[in-house]
């Protein structure tokens, strides 16, 4: 069992009596961090500031203190204890090693009460949260969980002023300046002798404290909300679904050219972009916008027809990466990983997901070794999709190569006369190479099934 409870806000008034009594009570203590002013109240006991050194990102920091600790518990169990565990603040004010400690089913986990720094801001700015609606956001995940917010916010977390200068950037995205000269309130050791409220502007949050771990950020009013480009762009194209009479009119089938059509236009931006001119970047944000406005264009009729939204568009995005980069998000992984093992598991995620999505619809979890290759895409893509994925299937496809092609260059002008031969015999070169494809592609699979 785990006793969790906080450290308060500062001061070592702040401590309840309940916390120094867990204190007294309970021999196996642990302190998330010694920087706190009332961490000595916990007497001399193991901290976990080592791993802030050690580990690469916060979501590291905070897997391997509840794992420390589970394991802490688990010992201390063997011998009929249990241990308790002090962080700063309130256990229940964005401390995420609290939540993946409730979320562990290893271990049993008791709260305590404490008072948090947000009792202190709102006692300092005569704030009351609840009738000013506050949103309380974590300065790491300023740009995610701020998004279309304008205020009032409270921003935890801000112990660095680059920590600052993210933020205020998250909230300039198009880079106007929009809301630089807005109220913001810089809170810094509350509850502490050097106690400081600076009121200043948006611009010069980073610039006025040396922001710790007991410095926050209190937003009354964006002028601008965070992610306002996105929010605006979005409901721009629900606008022209309703009202504009074209607009109107599309249909998912009816957009398929444009889609294809934006989609090349992209491709011969990112085709002439020259490193060394900038100005080349220009017509690569004009075709992703036009692009971007597509997949727009879609949601709004998912949305209007009750159908999707671009939410779930966006969400579901987002879960799929998570899930195809165990390396990346997964406590489990270990260390680097080499390309050829991302390759790997990548592939072998994807047909897991295609196992389960036949499970669910009641067909065959048999998958095609050429699963998910569109069956849209220009035949020369199609064949090099089909025989990268043969190889991969350890099903190789030989082709026969009668001349000698040096270079580059000479495969393709071979290729090139390969299409100029088709059409000296009246051939659709597209058609021919499909249907070659196709006949390969069907060997394989009847090699891989023995039908």
């Amino acid at each position: 069992m785990i006793h969790v409870s906080g450290l308060g806000p500062g001061g070592d008034e702040f401590v309840t009596d309940e916390t120094r009594r867990l204190i007294a009570d309970h021999p196996r203590r642990f302190v998330r961090t010694r920087i706190h002013p009332s961490a000595h109240l916990a007497g001399d006991v193991p901290s976990f500031d080592d791993v802030y050194q050690s580990a690469d990102t916060f979501d590291d920091v905070y897997r391997e203190i509840a794992d420390r600790l589970v394991t802490a518990a688990e010992e201390a169990a063997v011998g009929g204890e249990s241990i308790v565990y002090l962080v700063p603040g309130s256990p229940l004010v964005l401390e995420r090693t609290v939540r993946l400690l409730r979320d562990d089913s290893r271990v049993e986990v008791v709260l305590h009460p404490a008072i948090g720094f947000v009792d202190l801001v709102w006692a300092r700015l005569a704030v009351d949260p609840i009738e000013s609606s506050v949103t309380l956001v974590d300065g790491h995940e300023f740009a995610i969980a701020a998004a279309g917010v304008s205020g009032p916010m409270l921003v935890a977390h801000c112990h660095a002023n680059w920590v600052l200068s993210d933020i205020k950037l998250a909230a300039d995205e198009t880079g106007a300046g929009t809301n630089d000269d807005v109220e913001a309130i810089v809170l810094h050791h509350l509850g502490l002798p050097d106690e400081q409220v600076i009121r200043t502007t948006w611009a010069n949050i980073d610039r006025v404290v040396e922001a710790d771990h007991l410095t926050s950020l209190f937003v009354p009013q964006l002028r601008e909300p965070v992610g306002q480009a996105l929010v605006s762009f979005h409901e721009l194209a629900r606008t022209l679904r309703r009202e504009c009479p074209w607009d109107r009119e599309q249909t998912h089938r009816s957009l398929v050219t444009y889609l294809l059509e934006e989609t090349y236009e992209v491709v011969d931006a990112l085709l002439a972009l020259d490193p060394d001119d900038p100005s080349t970047d220009d017509a690569l944000v004009e075709e992703l916008g036009d692009l971007l406005y597509q997949i727009e264009f879609h949601a709004a009729i998912g949305e209007q027809e009750g159908r999707f939204t671009m939410a779930d568009v966006a969400s579901g995005i987002r879960d799929k990466l998570i899930r195809r980069h165990p390396h990346v998000f997964e406590q489990s992984h270990d260390g680097d990983v080499t390309i050829d093992e991302l390759t790997t598991s990548w592939e072998a995620i994807k047909k897991a997901e295609r196992a389960a999505k036949a499970q669910s619809a009641g067909g065959s979890t048999h998958s095609s070794p050429f699963a998910g290759i569109p069956s849209t895409t220009g035949s020369l893509s199609y064949a090099g999709a089909v025989l990268k994925k043969a190889e991969r299937a350890g099903r190789p496809v030989t082709v026969a190569s009668p001349i000698d092609l040096a270079s580059v260059v000479d495969v393709a002008e071979h290729l090139l006369a390969v299409v100029a031969e088709c059409r000296r015999r009246d051939i659709d070169p597209e058609v021919a190479l499909r249907a070659l494809v196709n006949d390969r592609r069907l060997a394989v699979e009847r090699d891989l099934t023995g039908d």
